[in-house]
């Protein structure tokens, strides 16, 4: 371990904006089983897993389903949900993050993707960004959702960098407590009043300075 920072990105509602791909599958879902599914409940989908998240969407929708249906629901949701991720590209990109990431390379900081999505290599490829990424972790390499914070110490492992220096970019607040339980620095995107245990919050990347990230880099 050394003590230089390193850095560790979601990506679903931080890199690019799937949280819409994700609602319209999981409400296609919903609707074919009979009942109807709100943007409300979506977000308290933010970084759980498809299958704890099919769970609490038949538990709204009171309904109880077989191992087998269970099973041939998720795999027809994540059917939906990839046909609208092949339609991305680097404009599906969240506007600022680019910056950031360019920052960091031209300062050789390692950054890792941190995401409990079994699709984020997927994705990263179609918008460009698999190859710039020093390491990703994501659903594929882990057992326990956020806030369980699995994903987070195995990306610091992964980049070689100690859980105190690693700054966390998260739009869940499950992924904020994720952070904040690993003893890493946790940034907020999006509403800050839903992200409140963060240590610090953004709206989004665009009000996320260069400045910012080199008083982060200067912190001990």
């Amino acid at each position: 371990m050394n003590n230089q920072k390193a850095f560790i990105f979601d990506l679903d509602g931080v890199i690019v904006d799937t949280a819409k791909f994700h609602f319209k599958a999981w409400k296609k879902l919903a609707n074919d089983l009979g009942f109807d599914f709100s943007e409300a409940q979506n977000e308290q989908l933010k970084g759980v897993s498809r299958a704890a998240s099919l769970n609490k969407i038949l538990a709204w929708g009171d309904m109880e389903l077989s191992e087998d249906e269970f099973n041939k629901q998720m795999a027809l949701k994540n059917e939906n949900y990839l046909s609208y991720v092949d339609t991305m590209d680097e404009k599906d990109i969240l506007p600022g993050v680019s910056k950031v990431i360019d920052y960091l390379i031209e300062k050789d900081i390692p950054f890792a993707l941190g995401s409990a999505s079994k699709n984020a290599r997927n994705i990263l490829k179609k918008v460009n960004l698999f190859d710039k990424f020093h390491a990703i972790v994501d659903g594929n390499d882990v057992t326990k959702a956020k806030p369980d914070p699995e994903v987070f110490l195995i990306a610091a492992e992964k980049l070689k960098a100690s859980a105190g220096n690693c700054v966390v970019f998260e739009d869940s607040l499950a992924g904020i407590q994720a952070a904040n339980i690993a003893k890493m620095i946790s940034i907020g995107i999006g509403d800050d009043s839903i992200l409140s245990e963060a240590d610090h919050n953004f709206k989004d990347f665009t009000e996320v300075e260069i400045s910012f990230i080199n008083n982060l880099l200067k912190e001990a």
